[in-house]
């Protein structure tokens, strides 16, 4: 199953992320993961994408794509993947939409979480992630079990660089103006599934799965 989560940030992607591909065993590919990561090892392509998303933007398109297309070559992504806020706009869709078909792929489904902006930066101020394993927690929702360490490897936790107020805000303008048009595009191709992302996480991934098998059946 090739799948797309879209939402707003702070809208629970990772953690809906995490959960369905445990249950579909498909590799969970993030963008904003694959930025950090390479920006903490030291990495030019890393450290030219931080200069944007310090300032609350996106990173340029061509390099998303570039990185995207890359890791969807691996092997564990064969059978079918779940994109974690990629696409991020009309451009990007399009010329994934492009990638897929000269593969002769396409996409299942792409699932939008409905949060508010004003959920979104009550939700991301209290947001803490590891440095270790870029696992996600909230200090209301998904307490670690020993505070500022996460449950998984250890590592300390933190607020990340851009999830102070102001930058949030910043994002969710980038987000209103570049994103939400990708979901009228995929809406127009019949992909898109919305759902209310503001209910318990457990809540939200049973409703995600329920949606991809009722679109399975119509499929068959």
């Amino acid at each position: 199953m090739r799948l797309v989560l879209l939402g707003p940030p702070g809208a629970g992607k990772g953690t809906q992320a995490q959960f369905l591909t445990a249950r579909l065993n498909i590799p969970k590919i993030s963008t904003g993961d694959m930025l950090r990561d390479s920006a903490e090892s030291g990495a030019a392509l890393g450290l030219e994408a931080k200069r944007y998303t310090d300032q609350g933007n996106l990173a340029p398109d061509d390099m998303i794509l570039e990185m995207v297309e890359e890791r969807l070559q691996q092997p564990d992504a064969g059978k079918g993947y779940l994109l974690d806020g990629f696409p991020r706009t009309v451009y990007q869709a399009e010329r994934f939409r492009e990638w897929l078909d000269a593969r002769g792929e396409a996409l299942d489904a792409v699932v939008d979480l409905l949060v508010s902006d004003d959920e979104i930066v009550s939700r991301i101020s209290m947001r803490r992630v590891c440095h270790g394993c870029h696992e996600t927690y909230h200090e209301v929702s998904r307490p670690a079990r020993i505070a500022d360490l996460c449950d998984q490897c250890g590592h300390k936790l933190s607020l990340r660089d851009d999830d102070v107020a102001e930058l949030v805000r910043a994002r969710l303008k980038i987000y209103h103006d570049r994103t939400e048009p990708v979901l009228h595009y995929y809406r127009g191709q019949g992909l898109l599934i919305e759902l209310d992302g503001r209910r318990p996480v457990a809540e939200v991934t049973d409703s995600i799965l329920d949606a991809l098998a009722q679109r399975e059946g119509r499929q068959r």
